[in-house]
């Protein structure tokens, strides 16, 4: 044998890849857990317990409470792992046109990204009372919509403050959930409310 061949230490070798499955298996089941609790909040489960978040994601409730301590520490991850793909629902779209083609290519554009969530939306709704993250993502989500409005709509800013915020309480969640679920109208219609409205307010 040449000096210069190195001799493999195969049992390094063999601790190395036994401590890289390992790693993989924790973060497939760290992603597991994150992709059930998303499953069963789009199912309806709004606010899904533990076991319920465990048993989706066929784990046992040890680890589960290995990767998340809390429920808040789950929320904080989900948010991080969906943030981007959400947003995008609001935010890509071409903003041209006439100040009518404007409003109406706005309100459809977000009222389709709030069908999208609805349950995501509900979800953290339902729980704002005992999570500080989600209380803060939600009204950071919330700055960043009216952002969006008024990259769409410029005109909003030379508005009285009243009629600002009744535009900006007009294209919410809030108002759209009530009018398809509480008020039980088709989404052309809700469309046509909230478009109105808005021109009501502008012009």
């Amino acid at each position: 044998m040449p000096e210069h061949s190195k001799v493999v230490d195969l049992s390094v070798v063999d601790e190395t890849a036994v401590a890289d499955g390992r790693r993989m298996r924790s973060e497939r089941s760290r992603d597991a857990i994150i992709e059930a609790a998303l499953q069963l909040v789009q199912e309806g489960i709004l606010v899904p317990t533990a076991q319920q978040i465990a048993d989706r994601a066929g784990v046992a409730m040890r680890t589960f409470f290995r990767h998340f301590e809390s429920m808040e520490s789950l929320s904080t991850a989900v948010d991080e792992n969906t943030r981007n793909s959400y947003e995008s629902l609001f935010t890509l779209a071409e903003r041209q046109g006439t100040l009518d083609e404007r409003v109406e290519n706005a309100v459809r554009h977000r009222t389709n990204a709030y069908e999208q969530v609805k349950d995501v939306i509900l979800s953290t709704q339902a729980q704002l009372w005992r999570s500080d993250v989600l209380t803060r993502n939600y009204a950071r989500d919330q700055r960043k919509l009216r952002r969006d409005m008024d990259a769409w709509l410029p005109e909003l800013k030379s508005l009285p403050r009243e009629k600002r915020e009744a535009v900006d309480a007009v294209t919410s969640f809030e108002m759209w959930h009530r009018l398809r679920s509480h008020q039980g109208l088709s989404k052309k219609m809700s469309i046509e409310i909230v478009v109105g409205l808005i021109k009501n307010l502008i012009q």
